[in-house]
């Protein structure tokens, strides 16, 4: 039995990276916004929940310390790290303005939101795009094959269907994004 499931899952995630081909166009356009934000001294701000935020976690740390060389750090923080934050700000004000509320404190017109989303409707995470749109940052939203409507600068709907492979997609396309910009900024 493990051998099948091994076999299917192998399968599914071949097909859900040749999905990914047609995110090439938004990629491209992630990785400029990424270097032009970086360039003019500006930082990138990540956010999601459950699995999506941990991958948040991940792709800040590959920012402020490195991917695959040493490099001076680039500012990049996951947004509701914090336990204390986390609880407090849910108890005090519920969670639907758990990122939004960082996005106003941390958040500076040019810095750039980047938003995992695998369902692309999780309430909390649209809000913090359109209160990043509201304050001048520029906002991504990495999501699955439907997401609701929302007003980001680039979304990047992942072609493929289940949550599993959407998370392994996100970080398998995060992981493109911060070799590429990496790249452009000379660190190669």
């Amino acid at each position: 039995m493990p051998q099948n499931l091994l076999n299917t899952a192998i399968r599914d995630m071949q097909q859900a990276l040749e999905a990914c081909r047609a995110c090439a166009p938004a990629l491209e356009r992630w990785v400029s916004l990424t270097v032009e934000v970086f360039r003019s001294g500006h930082k990138v701000l990540l956010c999601g929940n459950g699995g999506s935020h941990a991958q948040a976690q991940h792709l800040a740390v590959e920012y402020t310390v490195r991917f695959k060389k040493d490099r001076p750090p680039l500012p990049a923080v996951a947004l509701s790290s914090d336990p204390a934050y986390l609880t407090a700000h849910t108890n005090d004000m519920g969670f639907e303005g758990v990122f939004a509320r960082q996005v106003e404190a941390l958040g500076e017109p040019g810095d750039l939101l980047v938003a995992l989303s695998t369902s692309g409707r999780s309430a909390n995470v649209l809000r913090a795009i359109e209160t990043a749109r509201r304050r001048g940052l520029h906002t991504v939203f990495l999501t699955g094959p439907d997401p609701a409507r929302v007003a980001a600068d680039l979304v990047i709907p992942v072609p493929v269907q289940g949550t599993a492979r959407i998370q392994e997609v996100h970080l398998f396309l995060g992981h493109v994004w911060v070799d590429a910009v990496e790249a452009r900024l000379g660190y190669r």
